[in-house]
């Protein structure tokens, strides 16, 4: 276990930030500004099962950080789940947690199925899908919007690239809930562990039938492509799918409820996005940064390395919150408004540097067609009952969103 640095600063004045309890029960913008004005790299001391960790507030640290691949990895793990663990099992297998040469080839492999003419098409699909769904809703008035519309539209877009059956897609949204978060404390964390096999033994056999029959799916791509004039391995084919249903999926789901519940809460915007005074673009890139459903990535150092006021030591943890730095006053004026029109937006919601989110397209589509149709089809949005909350030290989000949405006349 990874003791207190010799030069760290005790500062128990701050919740424990591995903790998913402290997302829950925490004013969360208060304790971030807080956090960003006394202690923007703070020292989170460790508990009986974990080591300690830094965890950094201010974005233009976050941003530094997430930049410096050479003295920060991400093979040892990217998430507080791993990293606390010692490591990662897909680490220089998985795209999000291999660095180096390795990674750029297996990015570029990657990103050949997702060429202007498949990503201008997905679009289209995923414009298409949204309205029926929002149109169904409507039709119903009442429903829950986590379940009867965001748990769609990722998974069938990425269903779509992978050519994943229809009728496994729901399974994986299940499993996909489970793998990083839970839906709430009572949930044992071996249900996080049964979940993620459950999604690379199903990856598993995907890959053998396409390593046998290739089609023009990214599967088939990861499957017969070579990286350094080699095949992949069969781990590398199976963590990388893992890794692409887990990143298109989660955050555009989470950050769709959450644009419901922002419009509740600040009907000038939804009146703004009705009347057409922002554009879809903007209002992405708003509804993005307000939502923030990945809360922080991590890295762990190779090298002493100063940030701010302190020395991070070779071979520590190093969280970079994103959910502070999306609100970091210095960059961001009058953070805590929800602005649909709010410009420049250079917000980290897919992180930043070499392992910039490669699903990033695919979430801002999926979000700006949300809200492109309740532009279109909606007057007003009512909730109908209380959000339920992911519990998570990990991903922000909700579960389950009842809600009345009023056709447009």
């Amino acid at each position: 276990m990874t003791a207190q640095p010799a030069d760290a600063r005790e500062d128990l004045r701050f919740p424990d930030l591995a903790d998913p309890r402290t997302y829950l029960d925490v004013d969360l913008p208060a304790m971030w500004r807080e956090l960003r004005a006394e202690a923007p790299v703070h020292w989170n001391p460790p508990a009986e099962d974990r080591p300690g960790f830094w965890a950094i507030s201010r974005y233009d640290d976050v941003l530094a950080v997430y930049k410096d691949n050479k003295r920060f990895t991400s093979e040892k793990g990217n998430v507080l789940s791993t990293l606390l663990q010692g490591g990662d099992s897909a680490g220089g297998k998985m795209l999000a947690v291999t660095d180096g040469l390795r990674h750029r080839e297996t990015r570029k492999l990657m990103l050949k199925s997702f060429s202007p003419r498949v990503l201008e098409h997905v679009g289209q699909l995923v414009r298409r899908r949204t309205q029926q769904l929002i149109a169904d809703v409507v039709a119903r008035r009442e429903a829950d919007f986590a379940t009867d519309v965001a748990d769609h539209i990722p998974i069938n877009t990425i269903g779509d690239l992978m050519d994943i059956p229809v009728a496994d897609r729901g399974k994986l949204v299940e499993w996909n809930n489970r793998t990083l978060s839970r839906y709430d404390e009572d949930d044992s964390q071996v249900e996080e562990w049964l979940a993620r096999n459950e999604i690379l033994l199903y990856f598993g056999e995907l890959a053998k039938q396409r390593r046998k029959s290739p089609g023009e799916d990214v599967i088939s791509a990861l499957a017969t492509g070579l990286v350094d004039g080699e095949p992949l391995s069969e781990d590398e084919i199976v963590f990388n799918c893992y890794s692409l249903v887990l990143g298109a999926d989660e955050s555009s789901r989470m950050s769709s409820i959450g644009a419901l519940i922002a419009f509740t809460e600040h009907p000038d915007q939804w009146r703004a996005l009705k009347n057409g005074e922002v554009s879809l673009a903007d209002a992405t890139e708003e509804v993005l940064r307000w939502t923030t459903p990945a809360m922080h990535f991590g890295r762990r150092a190779l090298e002493d390395v100063p940030v701010g006021d302190e020395v991070i030591r070779a071979g520590d943890v190093v969280t970079l919150w994103n959910s502070s730095a999306n609100f970091d006053d210095d960059v961001f004026p009058d953070a805590q408004r929800f602005d649909l029109g709010r410009k420049p937006n250079r917000h980290v919601a897919f992180g930043h540097g070499p392992h910039y989110c490669i699903g990033a397209f695919l979430g801002r589509a999926h979000v700006s067609a949300v809200l492109e149709a309740l532009r279109d089809q909606v007057a007003e949005i009512e909730l109908r009952g209380e959000p339920r909350r992911l519990y998570s030290n990990f991903v922000y989000g909700y579960v389950g969103l009842p809600v009345a949405l009023t056709a447009e006349r």
